[in-house]
């Protein structure tokens, strides 16, 4: 906070740490205040006299600037003389920003409408989020900001007449303030655990050059009766003894420590035994010695000593201690047949295993087991909350699968969220069915991992040896097929390997083939199905629809061929061929007419693609204000593919942006400020289960209609069939209506045909 100095920490460096995590994001920061200074005044220029708000504008970016300025001139100084006092400062600056930005929701919200109060209160709140953010590390000034601004907008939601609303606002300021605090916490904790860490480095690297410095070898002596006549005092205190209490003592009894007087020596001592009792010189061989009853692991090099006459006097030697590196050989051994998350077998321990039982099966005339085991809904998880949380998901998932196994199986991690177990011997072919379900009914139970319920559920494909295959190899690609046949019917499912999943699978090898050939040789074909006015059915545009007839297998639908094409990375050009398909013919419908092409997101990660849209545009001559883009919120959830800026990229061309199937995926209003979407399209299931009565999809497609109409978005309800559901969709306020009832995918002169001399008023 600044108030006091703790105990333990470098207090200049902690502070030097603070203001620096804010000088990074400074320039940001500075340049999104000055904007929401203008935004405001916009907001209220004509509803607050206007010398006032001038005033205050000019006093915000004053404010702002010279803030900015001391904390660039504290950078340039390289934070000389920065203390606590500093720290308090910067919370007094931020205190009086706070001050300065409740004058709107306290004076000029009094004289706003509701429109203008929530657009201050969404930037507000915005404000309040970004400060907590850039602030992290000093949680002095986000104290200050959040509740100065916090309170400021409590009372301006009680003005209103709205104690509810006020209330929720200072739950929400509460929440940001009690997490910024947390963080603060963990950025002191782990700015204190980098100090130890590193002055215990220093540590360890003057200990280790001094071990270096004083060498790593002992040296030792015998005579001809095995018996030691010499030990070097490095060799002794190894040996927890003073050098002449190791001299006249037996070799062998040093290093067999309690096994001497039983006599059951290690493999490895015998082996040393062996080559001391033949006389023949050996170098770096492994000993397990006992020292002051610890096992320990010695490097022993050493050759026969001899006089002029050739008669032998004992043995010279070397030896030092390799336990560690023993440990970390083994570590390593470990690491090579165990996965470090989970701690279950890994691949190569799983493959090894299974041929081992496949050895057994041939010796002894049985059978065994291989399962494939693939977690549901895990990605989201993963995209949602992050890999830590995945991870930790993880190692609770292998602790409930050890827990299902017995001592016939091994369970073992492949790799991402894929299991296997291997099956060492099936007496009943029942066993795999009953083991598979218990697995899925144990992995599907709710998990709780900080503080988050999560909910995976598991896929298992089984294959049984010799059945379904004789080699680790065949089995395991019997079994991966059979699991592609659960996670294909919708997963929390066990399939076994049956022959018809090869054909299956040759099958989508085969559609891949024709695909390939349907693309070279433009087999392809697009139709367009119309979007009309919901009120008086005139056509706003159309969406195109790619389709496929392949001359000997017929029409191919698209729920077919789509997932070969995205399996395939052939969704790429054919949304390429789509989208200039769809411009070329569009230049021929009226002006007002748009069309809408979907966009997958694999497009979205190609950084040409917006080379590729202009390009199109260009060829067709089509104006970009008459192409709409589709994408999915799945474009969202995929991390590090720049999907947002690119999307951003389209709209400057003049593009416009649709959401469709909103509400079926992971749903975030967030997406909604990604990117100015200009149409959401509503799900055709929430459009039959409304006209059912369903009243949840009643109640979603009200807000969502209500939630668009409010960013100046438009709505379109898709997969409208009857007269019922238009009448439905018109109460409900959706703008446009996209269904069977005004028309099935056409091909392009049909389309055009729809127009009379250009223009056309509705769909009949």
């Amino acid at each position: 906070m600044g108030f006091s100095s703790p105990s333990g920490v470098d207090v200049e460096r902690l502070r030097i740490t603070q203001l620096r995590s804010i000088h990074r994001v400074s320039l940001v920061y500075s340049l999104l205040t000055s904007f929401a200074v203008i935004f405001t005044m916009g907001l209220f220029v004509t509803s607050v006299n206007l010398p006032i708000l001038t005033v205050w504008g000019l006093v915000a970016l004053i404010q702002g600037f010279l803030y900015f300025r001391a904390g660039r001139s504290r950078a340039q100084s390289d934070y000389a003389g920065v203390s606590s006092t500093t720290v308090l400062r910067d919370g007094g600056a931020l205190f009086l920003q706070g001050l300065i930005w409740t004058v709107p929701p306290v004076v000029f919200a009094r004289t706003a409408d509701p429109a203008e109060i929530i657009a201050l209160w969404t930037l507000m709140s915005c404000m309040m989020v970004g400060t907590a953010l850039t602030y992290i590390g000093m949680p002095l000034s986000t104290l200050l900001f959040l509740v100065t601004v916090g309170s400021a907008n409590a009372y301006m939601m009680m003005g209103l007449g709205s104690p509810q609303v006020a209330a929720v606002v200072v739950c929400y300021a509460l929440l940001l303030l009690v997490t910024s605090l947390k963080h603060a916490r963990s950025f002191g904790i782990e700015l204190t655990a980098t100090t130890q860490l590193a002055e215990k480095s220093e540590v360890v690297s003057l200990l280790l050059r001094e071990f270096e410095d004083s060498g790593a070898d002992w040296l030792w002596q015998t005579d001809a009766a095995r018996r030691v006549t010499h030990a070097s005092s490095r060799f002794a205190r190894a040996l927890g003894m003073e050098a002449a209490d190791v001299e006249g003592k037996p070799l062998l009894q040093i290093f067999a420590g309690s096994a001497w007087e039983s006599g059951k020596f290690s493999p490895t001592l015998h082996e040393f035994a062996e080559r001391i009792k033949r006389r023949e010189s050996f170098s770096n061989i492994l000993l397990e010695v006992e020292i002051a009853g610890q096992k320990l692991w010695w490097e022993l090099s050493a050759s026969p000593k001899l006089d002029e006459k050739g008669l032998f006097l004992g043995f010279r030697g070397v030896s030092s201690d390799v336990t560690k590196q023993r440990e970390s050989s083994e570590k390593i051994a470990q690491l090579a047949r165990y996965d470090t998350l989970t701690n279950l077998p890994n691949r190569l321990y799983l493959t090894e295993s299974l041929s081992l039982a496949l050895q057994e099966m041939e010796k002894w005339n049985s059978r065994c087991g291989f399962l494939m085991i693939d977690l549901d809904r895990f990605k989201a998880i993963n995209d949602t909350l992050g890999h830590p949380i995945g991870d930790r998901l993880l190692a609770r998932v292998s602790e409930r699968l050890r827990h299902v196994c017995s001592s016939n199986e091994i369970c073992g991690r492949i790799g991402g969220d894929e299991f296997a177990v291997v099956i060492r011997e099936i007496h009943d072919t029942e066993y795999v069915e009953r083991l598979s379900l218990e697995i899925i009914d144990a992995l599907s139970h709710p998990y709780e991992v900080d503080q988050h319920t999560l909910y995976v559920g598991a896929s298992v494909g089984s294959a049984i040896a010799p059945r379904d295959g004789r080699t680790p190899e065949t089995l395991i690609r019997s079994a991966d097929l059979a699991l592609y046949r659960s996670k294909e019917e919708g997963g929390g499912l066990h399939h076994g390997y049956e022959p018809k999943l090869h054909l299956h699978a040759e099958e989508r090898r085969v559609l891949e083939i024709a695909l390939r050939e349907a693309l070279a040789k433009e087999q392809l074909h697009v139709v367009y199905q119309p979007v009309v006015d919901a009120k008086n059915g005139t056509i706003l545009g159309f969406e195109a629809l790619v389709r496929w007839n392949h001359p000997e297998m017929g029409s191919i639908s698209p729920v077919k061929f789509i997932p070969v094409a995205e399996d395939a990375r052939l969704i790429g050009p054919i949304g390429e061929w789509v989208l200039r398909t769809a411009c070329k013919e569009a230049k021929n419908w009226p002006e007002h007419i748009r069309v809408a092409v979907n966009v997958s997101a694999e497009q979205l990660g190609d950084p040409n693609f917006v080379t590729i849209v202009a390009s199109a545009l260009a060829h067709a001559e089509l104006p970009a204000h008459r192409l709409e883009l589709e994408v999915t919120e799945s474009v969202f959830m995929r991390e590090g593919t720049g999907a947002e800026q690119l999307l951003d990229r389209i709209l400057a061309l003049g593009v416009k942006l649709s959401l469709d199937d909103f509400g079926t995926g992971y749903s975030s209003l967030g997406y909604l400020r990604k990117s100015r979407f200009s149409t959401i399209k509503i799900d055709r299931s929430f459009v039959q289960s409304a006209a059912k009565n369903v009243p949840e999809s009643i109640a979603i497609i009200r807000a969502v209609v209500a939630m668009a109409d409010s960013l100046g978005m438009s709505t379109t309800a898709e997969g409208v069939e009857n007269e019922e559901e238009v009448e439905m969709i018109n109460r409900l306020g959706c703008r446009k209506i996209q269904g069977y009832y005004f028309g099935r995918p056409m091909p392009a002169n049909e389309a055009m045909a729809l127009f009379g001399n250009g223009q056309q008023s509705a769909v009949a």
